[in-house]
């Protein structure tokens, strides 16, 4: 009868993120033999995320982030799982990343399969338009056409689409949506000052 995998006396219990399927602790290693800090692209079925990660021995630190919810207060209106969405969320995580003081990087897709032409490249594509440095092969990208949302305007019967896609591009790319966060956070300041006397 043949023994289970499991029994024996050399059975070594893989870490708990492998066992979970959340961690390829061999690609991770690659990476952090880089010793830049990983740009960081999760998707989900709602939302991209893009964080500024940086490794030390006692684990990670997010140094900045951004998550397409964002979007919707510079006037996008279309999904968050999209391409545009990718492109805009990665456009504004990048600025972000420059306001921060960061100049390069290295993409970190996790356990993503690397499909070219796929939401997690256009993310990356918007960070490297707004001026980051992370090696990258050119062939992988969407096509301006997804970008932009073209598919998406023939789709829906909307050609405003693009026009809305465009004026959001321009709004971070001219440094609005930093003015904007200013402003919250000043109004939340007030109120706070309020609320104590």
């Amino acid at each position: 009868m043949r023994k289970a995998k499991s029994s024996g006396p050399t059975y070594r219990v893989p870490f708990r993120r492998r066992r979970e399927g959340k961690t390829d602790y061999r690609s991770r290693l690659r990476l952090l033999f880089g010793r830049k800090h990983r740009v960081v692209v999760r998707k989900s079925n709602r939302y991209i995320r893009m964080q500024l990660v940086s490794a030390d021995k006692f684990g990670d630190n997010t140094l900045v982030a951004a998550i397409s919810s964002e979007l919707s207060s510079l006037g996008y209106d279309g999904g968050k799982c999209n391409c545009p969405a990718a492109y805009l969320t990665g456009l504004l995580f990048g600025k972000k990343v420059k306001e921060a003081g960061f100049d390069d990087a290295i993409l970190d897709i996790g356990l993503h399969t690397p499909v070219h032409s796929s939401n997690v490249y256009a993310a990356l594509k918007g960070a490297l338009d707004s001026g980051l440095m992370i090696p990258h092969d050119p062939a992988v990208f969407p096509s301006t056409e997804r970008i932009c949302g073209d598919h998406i305007a023939t789709f829906l019967q909307k050609p405003s689409f693009v026009d809305m896609f465009n004026s959001v591009k321009d709004k971070i790319l001219s440094g609005k949506e930093m003015e904007m966060e200013i402003g919250r956070e000043i109004e939340i300041e007030i109120e706070e000052v309020s609320t104590t006397d």
